[in-house]
C-alpha cells in the first residue's frame, strides 16, 4: 500500500508558526510518529509552498498510490486549479485541516476542493492526518 501525504503553503512551518491554532509539534515529529502507527500504510510525505508544484504532485501520484491526504492550506479556498487537477486523478483524496475550518474567518468556510474529494476531515489538530490514514486502511482492505 502506498499512501502520500501532500501538504501545501505554509505548513512547513508547523510547530512554529501561529501556535495557538496549530500546536507547537512539527510536522516531521508528527510524521515520524505516523509512519510508526501505521506501518502497513507505506506512507510518504510531500510539501510545497507553490500551486503549480502540489498540482504536478497530484498528477504523480494519482494513478499508482492508493490514497491521497491532502492539506492544501490557503489554497483549499481559491485554487480551481488544485480542485480540477483531484477531478481529474484515478487515487482518492482526503481533504484534512488541524483546525476547525467553520470556527474561523467566514472565508475559510468554503473548500474549492471538497467537491472532488472522497471526504473531509477538520478540526482535530495533527490528528485529522490520522484519521484519514485510518479511513484509507479501512476501505481498501
Amino acid at each position: 500500500m502506498k499512501i502520500i501525504i501532500i501538504n501545501g503553503p505554509n505548513l512547513n512551518l508547523l510547530g512554529i508558526r501561529e501556535t495557538s491554532i496549530y500546536g507547537s509539534q512539527s510536522f516531521t515529529d508528527y510524521f515520524k510518529k505516523l509512519t510508526a502507527e501505521f506501518p502497513q500504510a507505506g506512507l510518504e510525505y510531500y510539501q510545497s509552498n507553490i500551486e503549480g508544484e502540489i498540482i504536478n504532485k497530484l498528477h504523480e501520484t494519482g494513478f499508482s498510490y492508493d490514497g491521497i491526504v491532502l492539506n492544501a492550506g490557503a489554497y483549499t479556498h481559491t485554487s480551481i486549479a488544485i480542485s480540477d487537477a483531484i477531478a481529474g486523478i484515478k487515487t482518492p483524496v482526503y481533504e484534512v485541516h488541524l483546525s476547525n475550518v467553520y470556527s474561523r474567518e467566514d472565508y475559510r468556510h468554503k473548500s474549492i476542493l471538497a467537491k472532488n474529494c472522497k471526504g473531509v476531515i477538520s478540526g482535530f489538530g495533527m490528528d485529522s492526518y490520522r484519521l484519514a490514514v485510518y479511513q484509507f486502511l479501512s476501505t481498501l482492505k
